[in-house]
């Protein structure tokens, strides 16, 4: 064996590549742990404390669809909103045809996928501050038509028909539950999205959209994966939203609010990670309870801390707490690591 041969086999036996980090297994089993008390929580806490949390799971899946959306797609977006709203009135739609409102959360979601399909045709015509200020527009063009429907309650709303007939209890703790399922499914449908070819793809094309294609990634593809993935997460949470709420009105159901608390969840927790909205949408859930009573005062105070946290922790919270202990929960790159040491780059 030759000097370079036996020098090629010492390296090879001195460093393994993985997927994980040796922390990602400890706090795969701390996780897994958590789900099952959250998923016992009905059994174990008064309703109030599970309809409280019904918003924060809502939270997190608005907020990791965003991310999925512009911290890894690179597109920002501020129309998201018309997903939630078609989300929301869809369910109410289903419900007057007779199905039942918490099967049709699942097919709001498959339909808010069939409108943004067409729409996102419109909305990839445009780039950078074009494209987040038509998304807007689209959603208001939404809100419009769905205002001049009658059926669907017009411009005062339309309450949800086909819960009448179950127990207060069993619908909270069905409604918890629901939202439950979507939080994790957001969660597990972008860590399996971004460790895959795609999720190299996205990432790709957020840095920098020509060299990605110069390289034979198929831009336009790619974007309107995640475009749809996006708009089926966000259609869940609006059926969600009319499942907990019992009605649905169109200015509260559409308004830009909502992609306001999407943006300063992933600000606050860190763009760019499957980690940083679940911290964010948990702060952020934490000040809406705090804060809430202090009226005007209330939005003042979430746009400075919105502030502070985007000139101070650019990375974010999460990137805060990565930086200085290296744990990643969700990995979805490569760790490179000695043998028998822990991961020296990832």
């Amino acid at each position: 064996m030759t000097i370079s041969q036996t020098l090629t086999a010492r390296a090879a036996v001195a460093v393994d590549v993985s997927r994980a980090a040796r922390s990602s297994h400890l706090s795969a089993v701390a996780m897994l742990i958590a789900v099952a008390v959250l998923a016992a929580l009905p059994f174990l806490v008064f309703s109030t404390v599970t309809d409280t949390l019904v918003n924060l799971f809502v939270l997190v899946a608005l907020a990791g669809m965003w991310n999925l959306l512009a911290g890894f797609g690179g597109l920002v977006s501020v129309g998201q909103q018309a997903y939630i709203g078609i989300g929301a009135y869809s369910v109410i739609a289903l419900a007057d045809l007779g199905v039942q409102p918490y099967l049709a959360v699942p097919l709001a979601a498959l339909t808010c996928a069939v409108f943004a399909l067409p729409t996102s045709w419109l909305a990839f015509r445009l780039r950078g501050d074009y494209f987040a200020v038509g998304t807007w527009v689209i959603a208001e063009v939404y809100r419009l038509l769905v205002v001049r429907v009658d059926s669907l309650g017009g411009g005062s709303g339309k309450g949800l028909t086909g819960l009448s007939g179950i127990d207060q209890v069993l619908r909270g703790a069905l409604t918890y539950w629901t939202a439950l399922v979507l939080a994790l499914a957001t969660i597990a449908g972008c860590y399996l999205l971004l460790r895959g070819r795609l999720g190299l793809s996205l990432m790709a094309v957020r840095d920098e959209e020509t060299a990605a294609s110069s390289v034979g990634i198929d831009v336009r593809r790619a974007k309107q994966v995640v475009y749809l993935v996006s708009a089926i997460g966000c259609g869940a949470a609006g059926g969600v939203i009319t499942v907990s709420s019992l009605s649905v009105n169109p200015d509260a159901i559409f308004s830009v609010q909502w992609s306001a608390y999407m943006i300063f969840i992933v600000v606050i927790g860190g763009i760019g990670s499957i980690e940083g909205p679940l911290i964010g949408a948990v702060v952020f859930f934490g000040l809406q309870q705090l804060l809430s009573d202090y009226g005007s005062w209330y939005l003042v105070l979430l746009g400075a801390i919105g502030i502070a946290a985007a000139l101070r922790l650019p990375r974010g919270l999460w990137g805060l707490v990565r930086d200085r202990t290296g744990l990643s929960l969700f990995p979805v790159g490569y760790f490179v690591r000695k043998r028998d040491t822990d991961v020296v780059s990832g």
